[in-house]
C-alpha cells in the first residue's frame, strides 16, 4: 500500500471513528456563518466581568417590619476569582448578502470556553459591508497580551474590485474600536 493511500485510510478511520461527536458540534454552527476567528486574549475578576452577586432574598409583602439583612464582612484572604479568555470575530451572512458583525468575549473554564458576552458591532451595520475576509493580526496562537486586533476585509459594493479594510481593535483596558484601516 503506498504510504499517502496508508494516511488517507488512518485519517478516514479517525474522522469516522469520532464522527458523531464531531457531527454534532459542526451542525450547531449555522450556515450563514462566513468568517469565524478566535484571538487576544483578557484577564479580570468575576465583579470586573459583570458576574453578579446572588441577591438576598426580598421580605415577603406585608412583612414591611423585616430589617434588612446585614451585609457580610469582606474577607480580606479571599481574593477575587481571576477569569481569562479571549475573543471571536464573526462575520454572519444576511439575506440580502451583506453582512453583520458580532464580537463575543469567551471564558475559558475548566469545562470549556463559555460565550460571556456577544455584541453586534453596529460601524459594520450602519455601512451594510459585503464582508470578504477577516484576518487576524497573527496566527501563532493565544496571545499572553491583554487585548484584540483583528483586520475585516469588506466591501461596500459588491461589483467594487478591491475590498476595504477595518480595523477592530480592543486595548488592554476592554475598550472596543472599529475604524477603517490606514496605511
Amino acid at each position: 500500500m503506498a504510504p499517502t493511500l496508508f494516511l488517507r485510510a488512518g485519517l478516514i478511520g479517525l474522522l469516522l471513528a469520532s464522527g458523531p461527536a464531531l457531527a454534532e458540534d459542526i451542525d450547531q454552527l449555522p450556515v450563514t456563518a462566513t468568517f469565524v476567528i478566535s484571538g487576544g486574549a483578557w484577564e479580570g475578576d468575576a465583579e470586573s466581568l459583570g458576574a453578579s452577586k446572588p441577591a438576598a432574598p426580598a421580605p415577603a409583602p406585608g412583612d414591611a417590619a423585616a430589617p434588612a439583612p446585614a451585609p457580610a464582612p469582606p474577607s480580606e484572604t479571599a481574593a477575587p476569582a481571576m477569569r481569562s479568555g479571549y475573543y471571536k470575530l464573526i462575520a454572519i451572512r444576511q439575506p440580502d448578502r451583506t453582512a453583520k458583525v458580532y464580537l463575543q468575549q469567551i471564558l475559558s473554564s475548566e469545562t470549556g470556553p463559555q460565550v460571556l458576552e456577544s455584541v453586534e458591532l453596529e460601524e459594520f451595520t450602519a455601512i451594510r459591508p459585503y464582508v470578504t475576509d477577516i484576518r487576524p493580526e497573527d496566527s501563532t496562537g493565544v496571545s499572553r497580551q491583554p487585548g484584540f486586533f483583528a483586520t475585516v476585509y469588506l466591501k461596500t459594493d459588491p461589483a467594487a474590485v478591491e475590498p476595504e479594510g477595518w480595523t477592530v481593535l480592543i486595548d488592554e483596558f476592554g475598550e472596543i474600536r472599529v475604524e477603517r484601516a490606514t496605511n
